[in-house]
């Protein structure tokens, strides 16, 4: 085979440190860069956050003129600048942490007692009251460790205990036991080496069924509710009736056939309507107030408001504090100098550099695409989301000239704060339907309309999907019935026939 050389031209994207680092940064949520921003915070020297009334040159989000990316003067190595700079440095001559403090420290030397007290004692009782609500009042644990607290103050005996075990481990979150009594009795005496009754695992499970909260280790619905009407107080108005119907007319309840428990029951249309109120209040799955997650607040990347009869669209400034590099360690930076020290700093002062402009160029990026999906949605601000406009993430792309990807990025995890709520940028987007007239209308416009037509529908004759799908063909939107009822299922709203109700 014969050797050759060849010259060939070619583009290849090379993804550097420093464009890893903005791709990164780009895509990361609120809460998600705050963090970044303090770990290089902490992990970086030559970053710092500026204060408010501070003098001196600084980086801003919003400057257009400052040059993160330029170079740091180097100032001359004088004695008094020397002299200067030791005493601005930590451990220097002026440092508050050194006041007080033996030179020579033993190596069992605790610093709790060498910092002031106040240090590790400042949290008072009064403090607590200034902690979120949330805080104090979320619940952390789970289902299954709430059942096992109680059962420890349950007086059982051994066996019974061991049986009271193996049914809460098959309780699911939402309180169901989710295998057949039978089976768990087979699989304990095998374990066991016992002979167990199944009548003793239905008195453990009856006992486990008045544990809080009420209506926890059933096995189907009926049950589940049944329990909860058993702990109410006798005194309770229309518990027989309902204890009933639930009991023994479960499936018409089920499929909205009131016609057939009037009959049965010999109850009046507005007795049924009180049972029925009673039967609403019961909570289907009892496991979901216990161990829910703490509240998770949304930051508003972006606010937009009507000004003079205009949209704009603002930053958010409280998303991330204003950085600058330190004027104090960038002046320690000797140009000729390649020591560990010199090239430890002039390392940090370029990641320095690199982080404050792939932080200018996130808030650039995430203003370009926030003000073009505003003036695309100007008619949802307007008119609400029966306005809203179909929009695709290729139209934005083209609008900033960027990659799709980019805008994906940008898109996720980021909100905009507008006079109609808190919305996912993401929101804004949304696939196209044909009209009648030959234009064009959004899958989230589609959504409202039924969501508006369903809140106005006669509860004893509940729209279907098909007579939806005609009056929407009324108003000029043709929608198959299967896309109805795809969309009425991501609404979270039941079919017709679980709509029934009596008025």
């Amino acid at each position: 085979m014969k050797q050759s050389l060849q010259l060939k031209l070619g583009q290849q994207l090379t993804m550097t440190p420093q464009l890893q680092q903005a791709i990164r940064l780009l895509q990361l949520s609120t809460m998600d860069l705050q963090q970044e921003i303090q770990q290089a915070l902490d992990s970086n020297p030559m970053l710092e956050v500026e204060e408010d009334g501070d003098a001196d040159e600084h980086f801003s989000q919003r400057d257009d003129k400052t040059a993160p990316g330029s170079e740091a003067t180097a100032s001359e190595d004088t004695p008094d600048n020397q002299e200067r700079a030791a005493a601005e440095l930590p451990g220097g001559e002026d440092n508050e942490w050194d006041v007080g403090l033996p030179e020579d420290l033993p190596i069992d030397t605790q610093w709790d007692d060498l910092l002031p007290a106040a240090s590790a004692s400042s949290f008072s009782g009064d403090d607590l009251t200034d902690t979120g609500f949330d805080s104090r009042n979320a619940a952390d644990d789970s289902l299954r460790e709430q059942l096992l607290w109680q059962l420890n103050l349950t007086r059982l005996s051994d066996i019974d205990r061991l049986i009271a075990l193996a049914i809460i481990d098959v309780t699911d979150d939402n309180g169901r036991v989710m295998q057949d009594l039978e089976e768990i009795r087979q699989s304990l005496a095998e374990e066991l080496e016992v002979e167990i009754e199944l009548d003793e695992m239905v008195a453990v499970l009856h006992r486990l069924q008045q544990f809080e909260p009420a209506g926890v280790c059933t096995r189907d619905l009926q049950e589940c509710l049944l329990v909860q009407l058993q702990q109410m107080p006798p005194s309770t108005p229309w518990l027989e009736q309902a204890r009933l119907v639930l009991g023994r007319h479960i499936n018409q309840l089920g499929n909205g056939d009131y016609a057939q428990i009037l009959r049965r029951t010999r109850l009046k249309e507005s007795e049924l309507k009180q049972v029925l109120a009673l039967i609403q209040s019961l909570d289907p799955n009892p496991g979901q107030s216990i161990g829910q997650d703490r509240t998770e607040y949304v930051v508003p990347d972006v606010f937009v408001s009507k000004k003079d009869g205009r949209w704009v669209v603002e930053l958010n400034p409280d998303i991330a504090p204003k950085l600058r590099i330190n004027s104090n360690y960038a002046g320690l930076i000797k140009r000729a100098d390649s020591s560990a020290d010199n090239t430890f700093l002039r390392d940090n002062l370029q990641e320095a550099r690199w982080f404050l402009k792939s932080l200018h160029s996130r808030n650039e990026t995430l203003m370009k695409v926030a003000t073009r999906i505003v003036e695309h949605q100007r008619n949802f601000l307007e008119y609400g989301t029966e306005a809203m406009k179909p929009l695709v993430l290729h139209e934005i792309a083209e609008l900033v000239e960027m990659h799709e990807s980019t805008i994906s990025r940008v898109t996720t995890q980021k909100y905009m704060h507008t006079p109609r709520g808190v919305f996912e940028l993401k929101y804004f987007f949304s696939s196209h339907l044909a009209t009648t007239s030959g234009g064009e209308c959004s899958s989230t416009a589609i959504r409202a309309l039924i969501r508006k037509l369903v809140a106005a529908e006669n509860p004893r004759k509940p729209l279907s999907d098909n007579k939806i799908a005609q009056l929407l063909e009324e108003q000029g939107v043709q929608v198959a019935r299967r896309t109805i009822a795809k969309y009425r299922e991501s609404l979270m709203i039941p079919p017709s026939n679980e709509r029934k109700r009596l008025v």
